[in-house]
């Protein structure tokens, strides 16, 4: 989820529990939003990894520690119940958890107890959806009402955003429980992955053995069934020796170029991932691997491998891909 879903939605709940109190709409918002303040961490998080990003600030334990910071902070930055302040902000906090929890992107909620992680698949990290209303939300909640309109109709926007959340989480989680349990009959995936399109879903089987990774995947879209599909790719996991010349043959372009790419990229070695290769004009294999789980705009996270055509060492890069075929 993006930062401003998760501030706005603290801010229905804190409003659903307190009613329109300020100083707890801003304390339940800014718990809400929080946990993201880990990006800060990150020249730390490698030598400290439990201060990465989905670490330590996305557990119970990080969000109880804000929450008693705002109990203790709050009553003396804005009139208000301590107790009151812990319970917004607990709630915020929690709530921006469970949202991750929510997507494909997993957090561990009992750190530093248990690396048990929660990841549901039924939403993206980031759906543009959301994030557009929100922030049309807070333009036309703080901006335009605000001290400008009748409060009953403030109150008619609350209930309005209340009731779109409510059904976007429904009908997401629905989609997520009915493909799951169509996976066995839809050609042994075991994994399904979110798209934007809560009606499309991507199937998936991942294999490691022998040193190779073996992935498989096709698209699901409700009412059609797989539109497009099954595709599979797969690759050593460690460097082979080869020639110092370029690939005859697409095989050989995503046989060489795996390796490369997980070497290359932490998002290409840690999430569901595809590749595609091609032959340049000139002679050069081009081989392209990308992520299936962060993408946007048709586009994905992923690593291109160039192999010349007078051979020689390959030129590896990171890059954001559009795929020939429609991934997602």
């Amino acid at each position: 989820m993006d930062l401003l879903t998760h501030v706005l939605v603290a801010y229905l709940l804190t409003f659903g529990i307190v009613g329109f109190q300020p100083q707890y709409l801003a304390a339940g918002a800014l718990a809400g939003g929080l946990p993201d303040a880990d990006a800060l961490f990150f020249p730390l998080a490698r030598r400290f990894p439990i201060l990465r990003h989905h670490g330590i600030t996305h557990s119970l334990f990080g969000v109880t520690v804000v929450a008693g910071a705002g109990a203790l902070l709050g009553p003396a930055i804005a009139s208000g119940s301590p107790w009151v302040y812990f319970l917004v902000m607990e709630v915020g906090g929690c709530a921006h958890i469970l949202q991750d929890g929510f997507t494909n992107f997993s957090v561990p909620p009992l750190l530093p107890f248990s690396e048990r992680r929660l990841e549901l698949d039924a939403d993206r990290a980031i759906n543009f959806v959301t994030l557009a209303v929100s922030a049309v939300s807070f333009y036309v909640l703080l901006g335009v009402e605000r001290n400008h309109v009748a409060f009953d109709l403030y109150l008619a926007t609350i209930d309005v955003l209340v009731a779109f959340f409510v059904l976007y989480f429904s009908v997401r989680l629905a989609g997520r429980i009915v493909v799951g349990r169509r996976l066995g009959a839809l050609g042994g995936f075991d994994h399904v992955l979110p798209t934007g399109n809560p009606f499309a879903w991507l199937l998936l089987k991942e294999e490691v053995a022998n040193g190779r990774s073996t992935t498989t995947w096709a698209r699901y879209v409700f009412g059609r069934g797989v539109v497009a599909g099954p595709y599979r790719a797969e690759g050593p996991l460690e460097p082979t020796t080869h020639p110092e010349a370029a690939p005859r043959c697409a095989e050989e372009a995503l046989e060489w170029s795996y390796p490369l790419a997980r070497a290359a990229s932490r998002v290409i070695a840690q999430t569901y991932h595809f590749g595609e290769a091609f032959e340049e004009a000139g002679g050069s294999w081009v081989a392209v691997w990308y992520s299936l789980e962060f993408t946007a705009f048709g586009r994905a996270s992923g690593v291109r491998v160039r192999f010349p055509a007078t051979g020689g060492p390959a030129e590896v890069r990171s890059t954001f891909y559009r795929p020939r075929v429609r991934a997602f």
